[in-house]
């Protein structure tokens, strides 16, 4: 009972978090640099991959709330409510990968040139505090919930085709962006040439691929024993 409580707070105060973080980002957030600079075609916050995670965390823990009241965070389920194969499903082929994604390249693009992601002439528009709930507080968030509650993993082609198609369709929106703009969202694309651009874009596409196996691999590792030692212990009550 204590656990059902902690995880419905959990899921409720992160679902608060990130629908503020939308808020802030769409109504108060205001950077003109930026709207002069794509005067010509502006999508405004949905240029970002980073706004489209946070809209996925949004999402997420709002699944995750109606399966703490209609659903089931149970190891091994007898039978498997719509929302917690939904919460599964979305948890392992778009919410760990994607927030792990935006956190990670976030911060090693920062860590070599701050200029590449979020130029010093943002800083006076763009609070410290909502660049953490952006870029640091997902992977937080991704990785408390793989270690407090246990999932299902869809099979691996599913999953996979799940996030492929995502990423490959903003890699689409951001050329289409550019097309219509004439400028790149992320400032790391103007330093680089087109095929630097092309290995840029299939390296990253990789590693969002290897961190969907790394979330896999860490879901076994956390609950695997745990599931095996439930089906073990269900299976001689079925056989009589």
């Amino acid at each position: 009972m204590m656990t059902y409580v902690l995880n419905t707070v959990v899921h409720f105060v992160n679902l608060v978090a990130y629908s503020f973080t939308l808020y802030y980002a769409f109504n108060v957030l205001h950077i003109p640099f930026l709207v002069n600079k794509f005067s010509k075609f502006d999508p405004g916050q949905f240029k970002y991959l980073t706004m489209w995670d946070v809209i996925l965390q949004t999402i997420f823990f709002l699944i995750c709330l109606l399966n703490d009241v209609f659903g089931t965070n149970a190891i091994n389920p007898k039978k498997v409510p719509f929302t917690r194969k939904l919460k599964d499903y979305f948890h392992a082929s778009l919410g760990f990968p994607i927030a792990m994604f935006v956190g990670v390249t976030f911060w090693a693009l920062m860590f070599v040139d701050r200029e590449l992601v979020l130029p010093k002439a943002l800083d006076p528009y763009f609070p410290w505090w909502l660049n953490h709930l952006m870029h640091t507080m997902i992977m937080v968030t991704t990785m408390l919930e793989m270690i407090v509650a246990p999932r299902q993993y869809p099979k691996r082609s599913r999953g996979l085709g799940i996030l492929t198609s995502f990423m490959l369709a903003y890699l689409v929106w951001i050329h289409v962006i550019y097309y219509k703009s004439g400028v790149w969202v992320y400032p790391v694309m103007d330093v680089l040439t087109q095929p630097l651009r092309v290995v840029f874009f299939a390296v990253l596409l990789t590693f969002c691929t290897i961190l969907y196996f790394v979330g896999e691999t860490m879901n076994n590792i956390i609950w695997g024993k745990k599931y095996v030692a439930v089906t073990e212990s269900v299976e001689p009550d079925l056989k009589t």
